[in-house]
C-alpha cells in the first residue's frame, strides 16, 4: 500500500480543496481520509509519501503529443516521450497519427499501445482520419476504435476536401468520438512556422498568414455544428480564432459542449519576437504571433472559451533545428515545462486559479476522450500528480528526458514543480 500523508488535495471535478491522507492499493485509491483518522497500523505497513506543503491533483492528461514512433525514433520514441511526460506530471497522453507508417491500421495502434503499457504511464494512440494522411479516403474508424484508438486526427496536415471532412464528422458524430484538427490552410502560407508579420518586417519574406488558421476554424466550426460532431481545434494562436470558438460555445453547459479548443504553453507565453533570440527553437506550426494574440489566448483560457491546455510536444534533432530558419522543421518540446509555465504565466499573474489550471490540464482533456481520469475519488484509478506550486526551479538541459533538446525554455526560472507522478498506483517519477 502507498499512502500520501498530509497533502493538499485539489480535485477539479468537485472543486475539492483540503488536507487529506490518500491510501492507494492495487492501483486504485482505497481511501481519502482526514489525516488524524488514518490508522497507525495501516501506515506502518505502507510506503509513505510525506505530502506536507505539497498538493495532490489528478494526473495531467495531454491530448496532443508527438512521440515520433514508429518511423522517427531518432527524435523521440514511446519510452523517452513517456519519461518526459512523467517528469511533467502527465499520467495519460494521446499520440498523434503522423508517424511512419501512419497510424491508420490496427497494427500500428496495437504496437504503440502495447509498448506504451510498459512505460508506466497511459499511452494512447490516435488513429488518422484519412488513410496515409492523404485526405482522400477515410480510415476504418470502428476497427481502430476497437483496438483502443480514442479519437482521430490528421494532425500536421489539414483536411482540405470539404466532402471528406463532412463524412468524417458524420461518422464521428454517430460514434460519439472526437476529431482533432490542425487548422492551417496552406494556401495562406509561404514559409510555415513563421508569423507573416515577422517574416515580412524582419526577414523580408513571406510567412504564415493568420488567415490560414482563421479560415479553417470558421469552416470546421460550421461543419461541426451542421453534423453534431465533437471536435477539438488544436493549438489555437490567433485572436480571431479564439473569438470564433467563443461565439460557437457561448451557450450550453460543459457536459453538452461539442466544440473544444486547446492552447499550448508556447502560445500563451511567447510572441513572434522570440524568433530574434531563439531562432528555430521557437519555430512551430501555427507560429508564435503578436502580443495581442497572446493576450487573446489568455483571455480565452480565462473565460472558458479555450477549455484545454495541451503541449503539442514535438521533438526534433539538433541537426534538423540547426538548419536555416526557413528550412528547419517546426515544433518544440513541451511536456516537462507545461505545468510550470501554466503556474508561472497564468496562475501567478492572476489569470487563472490553480484549480482552473488543473481543470484544463486534467479534467477537461479526460472528458474530451471519456477517460477515467481528471478526478481523485475512492475506488478510482490512482493517477496522481504531487507538486509544490510555489517551488522555483531552473529547467536546465541536464533535466531533459526527451531524446531531443529543442526547447527555448532551457535556462528559464519557473515556478511550480512536480515532485511525484503516480500512475496506476506506482510512482513513475520523483525528485
Amino acid at each position: 500500500m502507498l499512502v500520501i500523508k498530509n497533502v493538499r488535495l485539489l480535485d477539479p471535478f468537485e472543486d475539492r480543496d483540503g488536507i487529506v491522507d490518500i491510501s492507494i492499493e492495487n492501483g486504485r485509491i482505497k481511501k481519502i481520509t482526514d489525516p488524524v483518522r488514518s490508522a497507525s497500523d495501516e501506515l506502518s505497513e505502507s510506503e509513505v509519501i510525506d505530502g506536507s506543503g505539497l498538493c495532490a491533483a489528478p494526473g495531467f492528461v495531454d491530448v496532443h503529443v508527438h512521440f515520433r514512433d514508429p518511423g522517427f525514433t531518432y527524435k523521440e520514441d514511446v519510452k523517452s516521450g513517456s519519461a518526459a511526460a512523467a517528469f511533467g506530471g502527465f499520467t495519460s497522453v494521446v499520440c498523434m497519427a503522423n508517424t511512419s507508417p501512419v497510424a491508420d491500421s490496427t497494427q500500428i495502434i496495437d504496437d504503440v499501445m502495447k509498448r506504451g503499457a510498459a512505460t508506466g504511464i497511459r499511452v494512447y494512440q490516435a488513429g488518422s482520419v484519412t488513410k496515409g494522411l492523404k485526405g482522400k479516403e477515410l480510415t476504418d474508424f470502428e476497427a481502430l476504435m476497437s483496438h483502443g484508438a480514442p479519437g482521430f486526427t490528421d494532425d500536421g496536415i489539414p483536411i482540405l476536401d470539404e466532402d471528406i471532412l463532412r463524412r468524417a464528422m458524420e461518422r464521428s458524430a454517430a460514434l460519439k468520438v472526437p476529431l482533432s484538427f490542425h487548422e492551417e490552410d496552406p494556401a495562406y502560407i509561404e514559409n510555415n512556422g513563421i508569423n507573416s508579420d515577422y517574416a515580412k518586417t524582419v526577414l523580408g519574406i513571406g510567412g504564415s498568414d493568420r488567415q490560414a488558421e482563421i479560415s479553417m476554424i470558421e469552416r470546421d466550426v460550421a461543419l461541426a455544428k451542421e453534423t453534431g460532431a465533437i471536435i477539438n481545434v488544436q493549438h489555437i494562436s490567433t485572436a480571431e480564432g479564439v473569438d470564433i470558438i467563443r461565439k460557437a460555445v457561448q451557450t450550453g453547459s460543459l457536459s453538452e459542449r461539442k466544440i473544444h479548443a486547446e492552447a499550448c504553453p508556447h502560445h500563451f507565453t511567447l510572441t513572434q519576437e522570440a524568433l530574434t533570440d531563439h531562432g528555430t527553437l521557437v519555430k512551430m506550426n501555427p507560429p508564435l504571433r503578436l502580443e495581442s494574440d497572446r493576450q487573446a489566448v489568455i483571455e480565452g483560457l480565462k473565460d472558458g472559451t479555450i477549455d484545454l491546455i495541451a503541449t503539442d510536444h514535438a521533438p526534433h534533432s539538433s541537426e534538423e533545428k540547426a538548419r536555416e530558419l526557413t528550412s528547419a522543421p517546426s515544433g518544440i518540446l513541451g511536456l516537462q515545462t507545461a505545468f510550470a509555465l501554466g503556474v508561472t504565466r497564468l496562475v501567478k499573474p492572476g489569470h487563472l486559479t490553480l484549480m482552473e489550471l488543473l481543470k484544463k490540464m486534467s479534467l477537461n482533456p479526460a472528458r474530451l476522450y471519456g477517460f477515467d481520469a481528471g478526478h481523485i475519488y475512492e475506488g478510482g484509478p490512482a493517477d496522481i500528480t504531487v507538486f509544490d506550486p510555489d517551488e522555483e526551479w531552473f529547467f536546465s538541459g541536464d533535466l531533459i528526458r526527451s531524446k531531443s533538446v529543442n526547447s527555448p525554455f532551457v535556462g528559464w526560472k519557473l515556478t511550480g514543480r512536480v515532485r511525484y507522478t503516480i500512475c496506476g498506483g506506482k510512482v513513475v517519477f520523483k525528485i
